[in-house]
């Protein structure tokens, strides 16, 4: 899934391609991604792209009056082509959803796809961006030149609830998902597990020194980046996330995983739960 650092790098490449480029066509082929339908995306047809925001990880393209809002969940992705192919595309079990053309002679424009069977891939056209509910819903980014350690302390006061799904929720930070806040963990040597609210000053500065130097990390590696090659750096940069049963790049101890329905988290036990391997029920029922 990209997360905040993907999602701006993406905007960064759309803007210097899109913007004063008129929108010569809007191809849905699979409605099912279509989440608003007044006005409908045809009505970005004959509009110019004035500019293209990011809203956490929210895609805003602006034409016109309109704004086509993307959110591209957990296997969406938005693909970049010099030159589309003439023929319209037609529905079907492919992964192409929406594509968009520009005008003139070669064609340019994007596709916007979806991997899997769990279609999640979603796409609005809106007046205003904040009517999108979850943009209307989301926190403070997390960098903004206003987010300080006293934001992040003041949005996990009273958060009885572990520290990873805190830093997940869209509605209190906006942007890091499920890879990042593993990496956010790890860097501020913290259990997954840990209750938001019991983190100590200490600790909540630690937590906002990893938090803003793994996004800009991140952010930088994949800043210039065309669309297609940000989810091979994405990987690249994970120390934890996605790498069970691999050393520790800091301890060189194991890196543990616990699984859940639609998801997983990594985490090294030695640097964040004190030696302690968290319970992976899932395994536990495997080996029963």
């Amino acid at each position: 899934m990209p997360e905040l650092p993907e999602v701006a790098a993406l905007r960064d490449f759309l803007a210097e391609r899109l913007t004063g480029r008129t929108v010569q066509a809007v191809r849905p082929v699979a409605v099912s991604v279509l989440k608003t339908f007044d006005p409908p995306v045809t009505a970005l047809e004959g509009a110019a792209f004035t500019g293209v925001a990011r809203h956490g990880k929210f895609l805003a393209l602006a034409a016109g009056e309109l704004h086509l809002v993307v959110h591209l969940a957990r296997a969406g992705w938005l693909r970049w082509q010099e030159s589309l192919p003439a023929a319209p595309p037609r529905p079907g079990r492919g992964p192409l959803a929406v594509r968009v053309q520009l005008a003139g002679p070669q064609r340019a424009g994007f596709d916007l796809t979806e991997a899997g069977t769990r279609k999640r891939l979603a796409v609005y056209c809106v007046r205003d961006p904040a009517e999108v509910p979850g943009i209307a819903r989301l926190g403070p980014d997390p960098l903004a030149p206003g987010f300080t350690v006293e934001t992040l302390r003041a949005l996990l006061a009273g958060k009885r609830h572990r520290i990873k799904g805190v830093l997940r929720d869209q509605s209190v930070i906006a942007g890091i998902g499920n890879a990042y806040s593993d990496e956010i963990l790890h860097a501020a040597r913290l259990s997954p597990y840990r209750l938001a609210d019991d983190l100590t000053e200490h600790e909540s500065q630690v937590l906002y020194d990893a938090l803003d130097a793994t996004l800009r990390d991140a952010l930088e590696r994949a800043r210039g980046l065309a669309a297609g090659e940000l989810k091979a750096e994405k990987k690249v940069g994970l120390r934890v996330h996605g790498r069970a049963g691999q050393p520790c790049p800091v301890c060189g101890e194991t890196i543990r995983e616990v699984s859940f329905a639609d998801s997983s988290l990594q985490y090294c036990p030695r640097c964040q739960t004190g030696g302690k391997v968290l319970a992976d029920r899932r395994m536990s029922r495997l080996l029963k």
